[in-house]
């Protein structure tokens, strides 16, 4: 018997006719809304990627358990390291830790079933994980957040808690082709609340929604 497929807490708020589907990682996923997903995400793409594994530890043994799984660990508190295949490691604080699978590759579902020694507690992550991308992202986020992400020296691969729209948000900002490429993760609960508040400002800014190829696109033509 097939089990049933995951739910993106966003997944009430597509409402596009012509949009092409497929189902990724056991969760029904937008992989286009239409012919236009390029030209959007190149001026201010919004796309929802919480189809991706994820799971979080925390404690005062995470780092070197990590470190003897051939985790990379953060050398500083809200920052971030790449994982082989696109995946992130974001450290919270002094010790506690989030790993999300990358578009086209991950571990972290390996991660969530190994066995954690004492000290070392997993951390249950059900969020609305979205993408920001395009030249206008930076007008959005002066719109929605009080933090000057463009003071923020993106070589330290800095991770920046803070609210988005009233939302409380973890943020990665980065670049991907000379452009903003940003992540953000928000309680599931939040989820619809943040993305039809982040898509209407997107739209009047001249993008919008664009599904998961347009970002695999992106995400693939630069190393983070």
């Amino acid at each position: 018997m097939n089990a049933p497929l995951r739910m993106s807490p966003v997944c009430n708020a597509w409402k596009t006719g012509n949009a092409q589907w497929s189902v990724r990682e056991n969760m029904r996923v937008e992989e286009r809304v239409d012919a236009a997903d390029s030209t959007r995400a190149a001026t201010l793409g919004i796309a929802d990627v919480s189809f991706l594994f994820r799971t979080g530890f925390k404690g005062q043994g995470v780092a070197a358990w990590l470190q003897a799984q051939d985790i990379p660990v953060p050398p500083q508190p809200n920052s971030w390291a790449p994982l082989a295949g696109g995946g992130v490691v974001l450290r919270l604080g002094v010790s506690e830790y989030l790993i999300e699978d990358g578009l086209t590759q991950g571990s972290s579902a390996r991660m969530a079933h190994l066995e954690t020694p004492v000290h070392v507690y997993p951390v249950l992550h059900q969020d609305a994980a979205l993408v920001l991308c395009g030249e206008a992202v930076n007008e959005l986020l002066l719109q929605t957040c009080n933090v000057n992400f463009g003071a923020l020296d993106l070589a330290a691969r800095p991770v920046v808690l803070t609210s988005m729209a009233g939302v409380a948000v973890t943020v990665m900002p980065g670049a991907r082709a000379g452009k903003p490429y940003y992540r953000v993760w928000a309680d599931g609960t939040y989820g619809l609340y943040l993305w039809e508040t982040l898509a209407g400002i997107a739209g009047e800014l001249g993008g919008g929604p664009v599904g998961v190829a347009a970002i695999t696109d992106i995400d693939q033509s630069a190393t983070p």
